[in-house]
């Protein structure tokens, strides 16, 4: 057996599976860290900067863990920002009368009451996921627009304990636990694979297909109200807009579920969407940091985003499904 043989049997053990994908993503956080840092020592990667790197990707990480449960299953959702705001709003509001479980509760179950909105009328009306969720995303911005009585929603100061560490560490940490607990440990995690491999041999094996899907949709947004815990922590304030304008933020949590997507076949989809979405802090703010047009920004990442989607992405035989 040659060594490039012996490589490639290796990597579809599941330990070292899993070890080769985490030490890939390693090396890729290791490798724009380096040349963000070369070209602008001065004001990029020093501790209290990484320290911000971190806290503002988990934001995203969180609502990516939700995107995955649907995106595996070969479905999208473009209401991820217009809940992500209205959650916001209706956990601001809730708290102003009873405090952190007002926040906590008004922007989960919001989010989650959302998800199962989303899903139940993309089953009943059977119609692509993606023209339903924008008609739903308009929908929620005019909600969300109206519960804020046109006007921005602040955070009392004695309730973010969720914009900082270790409060948004511990409440993000969670999220994670939970979405490796669901995915790997309950027959959602595996209807939604087995899904997404092939619907039809699903349906065939006794999954009842409608309803996984709509628990996806739950849990997506499950995620996504806990990401708006995040946000409106981390922001201290909501503003609701309309026209499309929330739709901005479907797109960040989004690449971190493709790093999710691609590092599955290693077993390491919760770190990929961790990490992943750290890679993207990083770029992001490398740029800032070198004073590029915001233009420039979007398109050198968005290139570069596509660039690793493409070269990790190859099937590789026997590689391991969770």
């Amino acid at each position: 057996m040659g060594l490039n043989a012996h490589f490639q049997k290796l990597k579809t053990n599941k330990i070292f599976g899993r070890y080769y994908g985490l030490m890939l993503l390693a090396l890729m956080a290791a490798f724009f860290f380096a040349v963000f840092k070369i070209l602008t020592p001065s004001n990029f990667g020093g501790l209290d900067n990484l320290s911000f790197y971190l806290q503002s990707s988990i934001i995203y990480s969180v609502g990516a863990c939700g995107f995955y449960f649907i995106v595996v299953m070969g479905l999208f959702d473009f209401s991820i920002g217009a809940n992500v705001v209205l959650s916001s709003i209706v956990g601001v509001v809730l708290s102003k009368q009873f405090g952190y479980v007002g926040l906590l509760a008004g922007c989960v179950l919001c989010g989650t009451l959302l998800g199962f909105l989303n899903g139940l009328i993309y089953i009943k009306l059977n119609i692509p996921s993606m023209i339903v969720t924008v008609g739903l995303m308009l929908i929620y911005e005019s909600v969300a627009y109206y519960v804020a009585g046109g006007v921005k929603q602040m955070l009392d100061p004695s309730l973010q304990a969720f914009g900082s560490a270790p409060g948004n560490l511990l409440l993000a940490f969670a999220a994670f636990l939970l979405t490796h607990f669901l995915l790997k440990y309950t027959r959602i995690g595996t209807y939604c694979y087995a899904i997404g491999s092939n619907e039809y041999t699903a349906k065939n094996m006794g999954i009842d297909v409608k309803k996984a899907k709509l628990m996806g949709f739950v849990l997506c947004h499950l995620f996504v109200g806990i990401m708006a815990v995040l946000v409106v922590s981390y922001g201290t304030s909501m503003t609701a807009t309309t026209g499309m304008t929330s739709m901005s933020r479907n797109f960040t949590p989004l690449m971190g579920t493709f790093f999710g997507v691609t590092f599955r076949k290693y077993g390491t989809a919760v770190p990929a969407i961790i990490v992943g979405e750290f890679i993207i802090a990083i770029i992001f703010n490398g740029f800032v940091a070198l004073g590029a047009p915001t233009t420039v920004q979007n398109i050198v990442t968005g290139a570069a985003l596509l660039t690793i989607v493409a070269l990790t992405a190859r099937p590789q035989k026997g590689a391991t499904a969770k």
